[in-house]
């Protein structure tokens, strides 16, 4: 069974994929309804993860903006992934989706370093225990 990807490889695969469209935005071009929400392709998303077009788009629609959209206001909300924006289908919020994903690198970051601090001390243990018991 194929692993399913992670929040973080998701976002990392759509930053990585979509920065350079994102800051080329003009307001004279007419790529785009507007800067913030840049459209995505979900096929190219999902081959790049090796899984299929249904579970790159339920985790946007279905997991991601219920995690991390928010109401701004009555009839008023921040999605992360929008259905469609103006004349753009399945774009996502660049810049919210920055700062998740900036977040999620933080959180991905602590957790090697606690697992590698916690490692090291269980094989420096190890190593004195069998000091101990040689001796």
């Amino acid at each position: 069974m194929r692993k399913i990807p992670t929040d973080l490889k998701i976002l990392n695969t759509i930053y990585y994929q979509y920065y350079e469209t994102f800051t080329n935005f003009s307001a004279r071009g007419v790529e785009r309804s507007n800067k913030i929400h840049v459209p995505i392709e979900i096929s190219l998303i999902s081959k790049k993860l090796k899984v299929d077009d249904d579970i790159i788009f339920g985790r946007l629609y279905y997991h991601m903006n219920k995690k991390y959209g928010h109401q701004e206001a009555e009839n008023s909300y921040i999605n992360i992934f929008c259905m469609r924006v103006g004349a753009d289908r399945h774009c996502i919020q660049f810049p919210l989706m920055a700062s998740v994903l900036s977040e999620l690198q933080s959180e991905n970051s602590r957790f090697r370093w606690a697992t590698t601090i916690a490692s090291t001390s269980l094989v420096i243990s190890l190593i004195s225990l069998l000091i101990g018991i040689l001796r």
